[in-house]
């Protein structure tokens, strides 16, 4: 009886890796299966020892794939424990193989999105900028650090459970455990993005409404103020209590609206670029068009 073939973890850690590149050689035809074919080369160099072998293996995981690039881990742990089962002779033919891949790259490829780019991409970007922002070094490092260990993290344990669970993994996500992590992760990315509207997104009107002259007393008269510490600093004592910087007091546009709704310029600045994402428009044409705006309103003196 020939001795079974394995895949230790080595083996394994080395189509982890590979993975990493699965969208190097993306193409419109087949899309993600180069990068596939190319993650799966050192289990078949360890699984099959003839050329023949090696290359038909290498044709059947060259078929159509795509996935979300990080979700594609426990798809190939569950062909890695498929691919092992029928080098040592199990009854697994080449369409079982493509089934389960077909099988499970749709349903999960719905996880990716909120999850990585909606929710965990956004969250540390937003703490990493928060830092850079203050002048901290450690916000770009912060970012870059903690978005690859989350994500080589999940890509490694996700193609381990794959591994392990074999074929038998369809069954443990046909119920409602892929539905419910999608409508989680998607609410907590939209909460998120809410916040971000307000911190990110900055529309200012300065169309002047009025402009009211102010009574003696209700600002700072700069010509009575000595030029010395104790004056500058009984200045920023009346500005801290209230008192007005010039004797005119000039109402914008944008106070009137913040004083109405405190930010209502930016959220539907917001709703409506998701209206013309939803409307199919291109991203590039959007930032185009906010870049137009943005220089028109600002020659008209309008922004």
């Amino acid at each position: 009886m020939a001795e079974k073939i394995e895949l230790t973890k080595k083996d394994r850690l080395a189509v982890a890796w590979r993975s990493t590149f699965i969208q190097g050689s993306w193409n419109y035809e087949r899309m993600q299966n180069g990068g596939w074919a190319f993650a799966m080369i050192p289990a078949i160099k360890k699984l099959y020892k003839s050329k023949e072998d090696r290359s038909m293996a290498l044709k059947r995981h060259l078929e159509f794939f795509n996935t979300h690039p990080y979700i594609a881990s426990p798809i190939l742990g569950v062909t890695l424990a498929l691919e092992e089962e029928r080098a040592n002779g199990a009854p697994v033919d080449d369409v079982a193989i493509q089934g389960v891949k077909v099988g499970m790259m749709g349903p999960l490829a719905g996880v990716g999105d909120p999850v990585f780019w909606f929710t965990i991409r956004p969250m540390l970007g937003a703490l990493g900028a928060s830092l850079a922002i203050g002048g901290n070094i450690l916000g770009p490092i912060i970012f870059f650090v903690a978005w690859n260990l989350i994500r080589w993290g999940f890509m490694w344990y996700t193609q381990e459970f794959g591994y392990k669970a074999g074929s038998k993994i369809t069954e443990d996500l046909s119920g409602g455990l892929l539905q419910d992590v999608t409508k989680g992760a998607s609410i907590l990315g939209m909460f998120v993005l809410a916040a971000l509207v307000q911190r990110w997104v900055s529309i200012k009107f300065i169309p002047v409404v009025s402009t009211v002259k102010l009574d003696k007393g209700a600002y700072i008269e700069w010509d009575k103020i000595p030029m010395s510490g104790a004056g500058l600093q009984q200045a920023f004592k009346d500005v801290g209590s209230g008192l007005s910087l010039t004797p005119e007091k000039v109402t914008t546009l944008q106070d009137n609206l913040d004083q109405l709704i405190p930010g209502l310029a930016a959220l539907l600045l917001t709703f409506g670029c998701m209206w013309l994402l939803k409307k199919k428009v291109s991203p590039i044409v959007i930032i185009l068009g906010l870049f137009l705006v943005g220089v028109v309103g600002h020659v008209f003196k309008l922004l």
